[in-house]
Parts: C-alpha cells; structure tokens; sequence
C-alpha cells in the first residue's frame, strides 16, 4: 500500500474541551487523531509528522516557510506517494497558497484540516484526512496545484476561500470552478487541475512586515502614515469596487511607496479584479500610476504572494507577473 506523510500542525482537529480554559484547546497529536480515524487505514500507509499544535490563527510566515520545507524532505523520499498537510481552516486560504509557491516537488500536495473538535458527535476529521488521503494518492494531482480538501469538495489552493465561519461546507472557489469531489472514497475531477505554479526559488527567510488594509467609506490616510516610520517592506491594499479609494489613503500610499514600501493593489469584493477606470483622486487607475502593483488574489493571497515573492528578492517585474496570477511551473 503506498504511502502518505501526514504533516500534523494544530488546529481544531487536533482540540478537545477544556472546561478550565473554557472552550477547546489543542491537545491531540498525530497518533491521537490517527486513532480516530480508523478508516484512514483502508485508504493508505500514513506516516504521521508532528510538526506542532499551533492554531491556524497564530501561523506566521517563517512557520509556513519551516512546514514547507518538512513536507519537501519527506517527499523527497521514494517510498512517500504524497503529503497532507493537516491544520486548523482559520487560515487555511492562506497558507495552501503559501505551500503552493513553496514546495518543490512534483508529488501531490493537499491540505485539510476539520469544522468541529475531536469530542463532537460530527466530528469530520476522519473524513477529511481519508478523502485528502486519497488526493494525496491520486496520478492526476501529480505536477498539479495544491489542493484543499473538506466535507468532500476539492478546491485548488489558489482559488478556495473560507465562506462561513462555522459550516462544514465553508471552503468554496472564489472565481473558478472546483476542482472536484471525493464520492465514496473515489476522486472525481471536473476538468484537468491547474499546473503548480511555484516561486523561483524558495526564501531563506521570511519577511513578516506586510500588511494588509481594506478600504471602507471615508477611510483616509491616518493608519498608513502611522506605519512609515516601521519603513515596512510591502502593504496590500484591498480597495473598493474596481481598485477605488479615497484620495487621502492613496496620498499615504505614494508617501510609504517614495520610501521603498512595495505596494500591491487589489479589490475587497467577493468576485473580480481591479482594473484601471477611474482617473478620479483616489481611483483605481491613479493608484496604478501612483506605482502599486494591481493583484487578481484576493487580499490575503495577495499579501501571501507579496510577502513570499520579497522574501525571495523578486524585482518588481517578477513581483508584477507573480500578482498577475502567472505563477511559474
């Protein structure tokens, strides 16, 4: 039977109550949760990491870069068919995208994790890690995408988005459609998954000033001069409609961009990209001008992407096709 290296980091999948701490906290390792889920057995030969029991929320951009560089070591092995990266859903948007541009090899990635704890009578753990077991298997995600999978549905990691804080059917596409299901045990794809697109080169350390702002009616620069004496090294701005703000917040932005600040542009909405039509103060167009970097990711991909692509010294031409979407194979 092949076999699956099982990266095991935290989360809600790894919680159970606390009744002294008032509410879940992670406790469950690899071997625990394992034992849970007995049907993983009949999927594959897991070979449990434990790399922590951190949540999803607390997760920062040297731990992404350092569970990367776990998953690449063990599938770097022969015998290792796969990895399944296993964590808590908070961020799970964010840092499947991160394994994307990270990891090297060819074999299948996927990333899973659960909506309720190891106590609850719904417990989808064993479900997920079984049906990520069996992507993790699959021909068909070999050179592909990293792909995450829950309550059945897979979604490519650059396109899932978390739609709802507690359904078990929260991680969605954003823009395309998924890539397909586990029915039964059996992988059914919709359409060939998408090639894996990668950073040319992997940091060697990681850069976590970059950050995020979304823009709101009658936002103006005030929080962004308060971040230019931090000279931070990137700042995404997730503005309105096709790439608008108020002319006040893209005067701030010129100022931190005149001090070296990269700064990416995208758009708060659920669907879409900015695009350069409004030549109005503040308009999308003007902050394309002004030297911010238009994105087709979402704001936190966005901010995944700028702070992957600085840490591994990409020129601004490269940071451009990066945010374009026009990931490298």
């Amino acid at each position: 039977m092949s076999r699956v290296a099982m990266v095991f980091t935290g989360g809600t999948i790894s919680t159970l109550p606390d009744a002294a701490a008032g509410g879940n906290t992670p406790v469950l390792r690899g071997a625990d949760i394992l034992a849970r889920s007995p049907r993983l057995a009949d999927v594959a030969q897991i070979e449990p990491i434990d790399w922590g029991l951190v949540p999803a929320s607390h997760l920062r951009f040297a731990q992404m870069l350092d569970i990367a560089r776990v998953v690449d070591e063990a599938l770097a092995r022969p015998e290792i068919a796969g990895a399944v990266i296993v964590q808590g859903t908070d961020t799970i948007e964010e840092t499947s995208f991160a394994y994307e541009l990270l990891v090297r090899s060819d074999k299948p990635v996927v990333v899973t994790g659960a909506m309720r704890d190891g106590s609850s009578a719904d417990f989808d753990g064993p479900r997920n890690l079984a049906d990520a077991a069996v992507c993790a298997l699959s021909p068909d995600f070999v050179g592909t995408a990293v792909q995450v999978v829950l309550n059945g549905l897979v979604v490519a990691a650059r396109d899932v988005v978390k739609t709802h804080s507690t359904a078990m059917d929260t991680f969605q596409p954003r823009e395309a459609a998924a890539t397909g299901r586990v029915v039964d045990g059996r992988l059914v794809l919709v359409g060939a998954p998408a090639r894996r697109g990668r950073l040319p080169r992997v940091p060697d350390h990681a850069v976590e000033d970059v950050h995020l702002i979304i823009a709101v009616a009658g936002i103006d620069g005030t929080l962004l001069r308060a971040l230019r004496p931090l000279h931070p090294a990137g700042l995404v701005v997730a503005a309105t409609g096709s790439g608008n703000t108020g002319a006040d917040l893209l005067a701030a932005a010129t100022e931190l961009i005149s001090d070296g600040t990269v700064i990416a542009q995208t758009t708060r909405c659920a669907r879409g990209t900015v695009a350069p039509i409004y030549a109005f103060p503040g308009g999308g167009a003007m902050w394309q001008r002004a030297g911010a970097l238009p994105s087709v990711f979402d704001g936190p991909k966005t901010r995944v992407a700028l702070a992957l692509g600085l840490a591994a010294g990409l020129g601004r031409e490269q940071l451009a096709q990066l945010l374009a979407g026009r990931l490298p194979a």
